[in-house]
């Protein structure tokens, strides 16, 4: 054992340790989200607005600001930043490479895709989402339809490259509609919804994404003891028994459903599937039993805290993908000059 990996090992968390701090930290996160915003409302008032679901009458007011803006959008920031991160775990182990993210085989530029076709064609809301959706899915499936059609080549790699290509492809399609759009409606509309945001997230919204994110969930839980073997290559995969092909196509499947769901709703929000597994292997381990779970907490507590952030700290609600970015990219630039040997 090298003396880099000595020196990080006491720094570990139990599972049990890791889930109990971030568990609290994601609802004190969620209190205080709650509470804050151009209408703050205080501790008193938010109980008594969330004890009136039983019968009290609290004021409409706070009612409405709470129960039509806030809680909707804390929930989706939840739900969104626990998919994301949990897909980039996949993809990382999967891949067995630090770079990877959820948008690695095009399904956020795919998505993208998706929702500026809606937006250039004057479509309802629900009409972009299901386009976003659909898109995004669609690309993942012609990325791996690519890939299985090439042969005499490493099958992983063969798979990132062809994401690679075809997530380029689908961004040059996005330029395009940008150049045609309206530079005065559709325009604005599609660049603020590729920077990521959940300004317009509604309960619907919500309640027609969680169930595609607890679908694509289902397997990597039910699986999980797998997803360690399939980290040692397909060779070491194969020899002790499992097919790797197929339980790499089951786990892109659910990662992809769930990368999906959630751009659908919240636009192309990046760095959070990138940088979370990072920091969530630090503390529990690269054990995928411990980290899917710690790594979605962790998502889920950042994106609540970057989407506070950009609804409070100006008078212009400033889009998710930027402030992301800001946090990530010296993140992770220092993940990588402290975390080097682990990786």
């Amino acid at each position: 054992m090298d003396k880099g990996t000595t020196a990080r090992s006491p720094a570990r968390l139990s599972a049990p340790a890791a889930l109990t701090l971030l568990g609290s930290f994601v609802a004190l996160g969620a209190v205080g989200a709650a509470m804050v915003g151009p209408y703050p409302i205080d501790l008193s008032q938010l109980l008594d607005a969330l004890s009136g679901r039983a019968g009290s009458s609290p004021d409409p007011i706070i009612e409405t600001v709470l129960f039509s803006v806030r809680l909707p959008r804390i929930a989706a920031a939840l739900l969104v930043g626990a998919a994301l991160a949990g897909a980039g775990t996949v993809y990382q182990g999967l891949f067995r490479n630090p770079l990877v993210s959820p948008d690695i085989l095009g399904v956020s530029t795919g998505a993208g895709l998706g929702a500026a076709t809606g937006i250039f064609l004057s479509l309802p809301v629900l009409a972009i989402q299901g386009l976003a959706f659909a898109a995004g899915l669609a690309t993942v499936a012609l990325v791996y339809l690519v890939a299985t059609t090439v042969r005499g080549h490493e099958p992983t790699l063969v798979l990132v490259l062809s994401g690679v290509v075809l997530g380029a492809l689908a961004g040059a399609c996005i330029s395009l509609l940008k150049i045609l759009a309206d530079p005065y409606d559709q325009l604005p509309a599609i660049t603020f919804w590729l920077l990521g945001s959940l300004a317009s997230v509604r309960v619907d919204d919500v309640l027609s994404a969680a169930p595609a994110v607890i679908i694509g969930l289902v397997p990597l839980v039910l699986l999980r003891w797998r997803m360690n073997l399939m980290s040692l290559g397909d060779e070491e995969a194969a020899a002790l028994g499992i097919e790797p092909r197929r339980l790499r196509l089951l786990f892109i499947a659910a990662a992809t459903l769930m990368t999906a769901s959630v751009v659908a709703i919240a636009g192309v929000i990046g760095w959070v599937g990138l940088v979370m597994p990072h920091i969530a292997r630090l503390l529990v381990g690269p054990n995928f039993h411990r980290l899917l779970p710690t790594a979605m907490l962790m998502g889920a507590g950042y994106l609540l805290l970057v989407d506070t952030l950009a609804r409070t700290m100006t008078e212009t609600e400033t889009p998710l993908g930027i402030l992301t970015a800001f946090v990530g990219a010296p993140v992770f630039l220092w993940l990588l000059a402290s975390g080097r040997r682990g990786w």
